[in-house]
């Protein structure tokens, strides 16, 4: 895959990192097995478009001062809680010749007869899925087709989903990856029936009071006792 090239420089010594984002740029810090680490600085928008692009799964041609290079993935990135602005990034170093774990991100492509001729709603259990493979065989995404989820009782797996043979999938083939939830349906009116034994009930129990009620005129009426 094509490697994303990005610059930065060296971070200034005594310069907080509050001081940098003013200035529209963002901290870093570079390290991985076998180097040193680095504190870096990078132009914030170069930064948001290269990372548009390569995301946390491609890698990045990372020239420093112009004199060092060094291929990274983007580790981490830090957001302010607030404005949502990116506050920090961890760079991490990786070797072409050495394997490596990434997170794939999922598309879900196609259309699923469950979600338009029978009103579900598509639910996506993933939106990754791990693998294992040579830097150099990264793909920035994974296309999962629905087409196959033609009713509520079909789901689309790990194991269903198509990977390059360069990449080793390291999630869990029994993994739901999809499934197509039915509608909801709304509960039905109690039956006239029930309403009607309902309704009897009532016009039982008002004459039983009514006859309890005659009796009781019947008693007041009656010859006092002699």
């Amino acid at each position: 895959m094509d490697i994303v090239s990005l610059e930065a420089k060296p971070r200034e010594m005594g310069v907080k990192a509050k001081d940098l984002l003013r200035s529209s740029l963002i901290p870093a810090v570079y390290y991985g097995r076998g180097v040193d680490n680095k504190s870096l600085q990078l132009d914030y928008q170069t930064f948001r478009k290269a990372y548009r692009t390569a995301g946390n799964n491609t890698v990045i041609e990372l020239s420093v001062g112009g004199k060092e290079k060094f291929n990274v993935l983007v580790h981490d990135v830090d957001y302010h809680p607030v404005t949502d602005l990116i506050t920090h990034i961890d760079f991490i170093n990786v070797r072409m010749d050495e394997v490596i774990n990434a997170k794939i991100p999922l598309v879900f492509i196609g259309t699923s007869l469950a979600v338009k001729d029978q009103g579900g709603t598509l639910m996506t259990h993933l939106n990754e899925i791990e693998v294992k493979c040579l830097p150099k065989d990264l793909i920035h995404n994974i296309e999962v087709s629905i087409d196959s989820l033609e009713d509520f009782h079909h789901s689309v797996f790990v194991r269903d989903v198509i990977f390059p043979d360069t990449l080793e999938v390291v999630s869990n083939p029994d993994d739901v990856v999809a499934t197509v939830l039915a509608p909801r349906i709304e509960e039905e009116e109690p039956v006239a029936a029930e309403l009607a034994e309902g309704e009897e009930g009532v016009e039982g129990a008002e004459g039983e009071e009514g006859a309890e009620g005659e009796k009781k005129e019947g008693g007041d009426d009656a010859p006092a006792d002699k």
